[in-house]
Formats: structure tokens, C-alpha cells, sequence
């Protein structure tokens, strides 16, 4: 018979023994959760909560953001698996420093954000609860290695990501992972009826049915990801970031296939640790991490950026990531590089402003990975492509795009007067950029 469903506001009003607190965040799963795991394993009536930040989504400019509809209905599915344990995920809606002051909870259990908003949120919220007699408690989980975890002989952090790699695995080599079991401890789960999520409405945004890449990892996928993963008209790819972004996947899970069937991969996710390592390290993103580079004299078109984004620029290769972007929410990681390196070398447009906008339109957006990689194309970032590195994009399409497949699926009118001329020459915007480059580089 199944359960009837109480509200959020229900459940709380009601005389609540104080429950103990996980989380939720980026970790989106009861599955090999380091802080669930450390909670269950240590306390009875334990409470998986997930607050929907109004610090966050009131930045959020489109009401049918497919993040936060990705993010709905992976609770649902949480709320279920719960439901089948007896228990149920509390999901709220506010300011979590503001929740927190009034919450009913005995600890607070969660897995580390590295983010700088989210460093300020966590540290407001352990206050909170400090002045309120309860403990904060904060674990790794969605990286590997974290922090300091990984340094050079002289304690200062690597830089540069081949060094690092070869440190990273010599440290796993050494201590190893293991997954988090958290099954044989769901019994210390709290038991309630499901708790009603509230609606896409209820937290100001609109229901929108969408089509997201599967959680299910493709062994033969992995397996031949370094002979296909540059190749955009196949499917080379895992597809998972989207899962990995929100924790709907365990790293640990997905090191531990990579160690045994493809390094190539392996390496992907290394690069991912490096990015957060870097940003732990470095926060100020909003700068160049060569700071010379902040000397470059953008030409900032606004006619040539709104283009870009509309995957209008006459470069095939350039358009065909733009317009799936805009409508998947997704681009290939190759079309990734090809599109910045556009934008930041061949239009002369401030590598932050293509940062901004695929801030708004990836489904894995993650700061750290998206920061380093625009930065990795604009050459100013930690471990960047020389600046003299300029994508040719038609160079690119005739090697990773032969046939078109990829470019005919999202341009079709590719072979038309109505596609665009290319809006700037590319040998003349090549000797524009090195020459802008080289001026301020220079100057400095």
C-alpha cells in the first residue's frame, strides 16, 4: 500500500525528535555518499535534506534552466529510493544560513564544496549552528584528492597538470579508494512518510520536460574513448558530466572502471581534481591566472559575440557546438576548445564573457573546470595552449568532422545561400590576435 505524502511544512510543524542532518549539494545519491555513510554509520534517525538556494537561483535568468529541472527530478527519484527505505528526502526552499538558524537537527553532515560561494555559504551556516550548541561536519567526496592533499616537495601547490597526474597517481597507488557503503546502515535512516518536493512553480521556475544524457556508463564507450573522443558526429564520449557535476554518480566509482579499462579517461578525471585543486588554491577566478594577460586590449564586439552565441559566425565547425549548446545544454569537448579558441583569439572578445555564457547554458556547468578551460583557450589560464596556439576551426572540422555528420545535424542549411559568410578572415584574425597578444605580453 503506498504511503500517503505529507508536506515539508507538515513534517516540520509536527513534535520532532531533533534529526540528524545530510546535506545534500553536488552529491546527489544515497549510494556510496562519503557524509551519508558518516552519518548513518554514527547516529540513528538520520535525514538526507536538500535546500533549494535562493542565493543561488535568484541569479538564475531563465525560469526554464534545465540545471534546475535536472536537479527536480533526480530528488524525485531520491524521494523514491528513500521511500522505499521508510524514510524520505526534506527538500526546502530559502536561504540555507537562514534554514539552519531554526532547523530542527542535532548535526549537519555534508560533503565539501570548494566553490568560493559555497567556502562563505558553509562557513555562515557552521557559525549558525556553532551558536546554536550543534556540529558542522564536512567530508570529501567529489573529487579524489582535495586541497593540500597533493603538493610539491615545497608544499606549494602544482600548476602545471602533467606533474600533478603523476602525483595523483602515485598517491592512489598508495592509499587506494573504496566506495563508501552506506546500504547496511539504511536502518539508522529516519523514518517518515515521503515528504512532499515542492513543485518547479514553488521555487519560481517552469516544469520543462527535457531529455538528459543517461547516468548508465557505457563500457565500450570508455574502453575506446581515446581513438573516438575527439570525433563530435560520433559517440565517443561518456556523457556523464552532467552526473558527475551533481553527484548522481560516485567518482570513486568511476576511477576505479578508469584505472582498469582506459587512461585517456582516467586522465579526463584527473584533470577535473586538478581544476578543483587550482581553484581551492587560486579563487580569484574572475582574474587571469597569469595576470599579464589582463593587459590584453579586448575588441569586446558586441554584433560579433551575439553571432557566436547564436552559432552564426560562417565556421561550421564553430556553429554546430553553438547551436547544440543552446539547444542540449551540451557541447563536445573538442568543439569546446574550437569555440573558445574562436571566440578569444579570432573575434578578440574577453574570454570572460564566453565563460559567462556558458555558465548559462551548460547542463555540467562547474566553475572550476569551466574557468580553467576558458582560460586554457585564452591562454592566460595555469597550465594553458600557448597563446600563439590559434585553432584553425576549418583545419579542425577536416580532421574531427570529415563527413559532416556532426555539422549536417545542427546546421541544416549548411549547403545554402541562407548560412553565413564567415564574419572575419581567419589568416587575418590569426596575425590580429598574436600581434594583441604579443602587445601586451610585452608591456607588462
Amino acid at each position: 500500500m503506498q504511503k500517503t505524502s505529507i508536506s515539508s511544512d507538515q513534517f516540520l510543524s509536527s513534535n520532532l525528535e531533533p534529526f540528524v542532518v545530510v546535506w545534500l549539494r553536488r552529491d546527489l545519491r544515497i549510494e556510496d555518499n562519503h557524509a551519508l555513510y558518516a552519518a548513518l554509520s554514527t547516529h540513528k534517525n538520520v535525514l538526507p535534506v536538500f535546500i533549494f538556494d535562493t542565493q543561488i537561483l535568484n541569479k538564475l535568468e531563465d525560469t526554464t534552466d534545465k540545471r534546475v529541472q535536472f536537479i527536480h527530478d533526480q530528488l524525485r527519484l531520491l524521494n523514491e529510493k528513500l521511500s522505499e527505505q521508510g524514510s524520505a528526502i526534506l527538500v526546502l526552499h530559502g536561504n540555507p544560513v537562514s534554514i539552519f538558524k531554526t532547523l530542527p537537527c542535532k548535526a549537519v553532515y555534508t560533503n565539501s564544496d570548494y566553490e568560493p560561494y559555497a567556502k562563505k555559504r558553509d562557513l555562515e551556516v557552521q557559525i549558525t549552528l556553532q551558536k546554536r550548541g550543534i556540529d558542522f561536519f564536512d567530508f570529501k567526496d567529489q573529487v579524489i584528492f582535495e586541497k593540500d592533499e597533493i603538493l610539491k616537495k615545497d608544499e606549494s601547490p602544482y600548476t602545471i597538470f602533467t606533474p600533478y597526474s603523476k602525483q595523483w597517481k602515485l598517491k592512489l597507488t598508495s592509499t587506494g579508494i573504496h566506495p563508501y557503503e552506506t546500504q547496511p546502515h539504511f536502518k539508522n535512516l529516519y523514518p517518515t512518510n515521503p515528504i512532499a518536493i515542492p513543485t518547479m512553480e514553488a521555487i519560481g521556475f517552469e516544469e520543462t520536460p527535457s531529455t538528459f544524457p543517461d547516468r548508465k556508463i557505457k563500457l565500450k564507450t570508455i574502453q575506446d574513448y581515446h581513438q573516438h573522443r575527439d570525433y563530435p558526429g560520433i559517440e565517443g564520449t561518456s556523457k556523464l558530466s552532467v552526473h558527475l557535476r551533481f553527484g548522481t554518480v560516485s567518482i570513486r566509482k568511476l576511477v576505479q572502471l578508469a584505472i582498469t579499462q582506459n587512461e585517456t579517461w582516467l586522465n579526463e578525471l584527473i584533470w577535473r581534481d586538478f581544476y578543483h585543486m587550482i581553484l581551492w588554491h587560486f579563487p580569484k577566478v574572475e582574474k587571469s591566472f597569469k595576470r599579464q594577460y589582463d593587459k590584453i586590449e579586448w575588441r569586446n564586439g558586441e554584433q560579433d559575440f551575439n553571432k557566436w552565441c547564436e552559432g552564426k559566425t560562417g565556421y561550421p565547425l564553430v556553429d554546430a557546438g553553438m547551436r547544440e549548446l543552446n539547444e542540449t545544454g551540451f557541447m563536445h569537448n573538442r568543439v569546446r576548445m574550437v569555440t573558445a579558441s574562436f571566440l578569444t583569439k579570432h573575434l578578440l572578445i574577453d574570454w570572460r564573457w564566453g565563460e559567462a555564457y556558458f555558465a548559462k547554458k551548460l547542463l555540467d556547468f562547474d566553475l572550476a573546470a569551466n574557468n580553467g578551460g576558458w582560460q586554457w583557450a585564452a591562454g592566460c589560464g595555469c597550465d594553458a595552449a600557448p597563446y600563439f596556439r590559434v585553432f584553425n576551426p576549418t583545419l579542425q572540422e577536416n580532421k574531427f568532422d570529415p563527413d559532416r555528420v556532426y555539422i549536417k545535424k545542427w546546421i541544416p542549411e549548411i549547403d545554402t545561400p541562407q548560412y553565413p559568410k564567415p564574419i572575419v578572415d581567419h589568416a587575418m584574425a590569426r596575425d590580429r590576435a598574436l600581434e594583441t597578444y604579443k602587445m601586451a605580453l610585452t608591456n607588462t
